[in-house]
């Protein structure tokens, strides 16, 4: 089974319901490292998501994500506004396309990728976003590469952004906000990569159906 256009959409009200519900916990991980204020940017933003896609008559998966890419850099505030914008229109770029193969999956997550390290110029190892990121990529090549299907193609890249976002607890940030703790940064979870795995997770879930 392919991912199309009606994905796409469930994708984006779980990401909103999701962040809404996650938006105290996104917070308090913000608190400790950052300016605490990663969970009401990320709700304000996709909250403002879901209005727009509200009867949207997108022709593809791309459409879809280009409104999300846009009103996320038009409503959030903080660096997660930028980021998260750049790597929905990035691949918005790849997915103009009426369904998605386990390919085009693959496709859309390194768009996100490639766009998150464009505007952040942050790597694995460096406590943020993209050690979930990086990893879910990875696993979602393998899978699509092994015959999954698009959706088991998702469920294989949220479970190792999971694993990913984990092992931010035992890193030293270096970049952004957070690398001003130094090592008191240690023994928490990067905020970004607790986002990101609520994201995956929205995206694994819209595809179960």
């Amino acid at each position: 089974m392919s991912l199309d256009v009606e994905w796409a959409l469930r994708w984006v009200r779980l990401s909103a319901d999701s962040i809404a519900e996650a938006r105290d916990e996104l917070t308090e991980l913000d608190r400790q490292i950052g300016d605490g204020d990663h969970g009401a940017n990320l709700d304000r933003g996709f909250a403002a998501v879901r209005t727009k896609v509200d009867g949207l008559e997108a022709e593809n998966v791309g459409d879809v994500l280009k409104v999300v890419a846009t009103t996320l850099m038009s409503t959030v505030g903080g660096a997660s506004g930028p980021l998260y914008g750049t790597a929905f229109l990035r691949a918005a770029k790849v997915t103009g396309i009426p369904d998605l193969n386990a390919h085009a999956v693959v496709a859309l997550l390194e768009g996100a990728l490639e766009g998150i390290t464009s505007r952040g110029r942050a790597v694995v190892g460096e406590k943020t976003m993209v050690d979930a990121w990086s990893p879910a990529v990875d696993a979602a090549e393998a899978a699509a590469g092994a015959g999954a299907a698009p959706a088991e193609v998702l469920e294989a890249a949220l479970a190792a952004a999971e694993e990913g976002a984990a092992s931010t607890v035992d890193l030293i940030a270096t970049k952004g906000r957070a690398s001003y703790l130094g090592e008191r940064s240690r023994g928490h979870l990067d905020p970004g990569a607790r986002s990101t795995v609520i994201l995956l997770s929205a995206a694994a879930e819209a595809a179960r159906g």
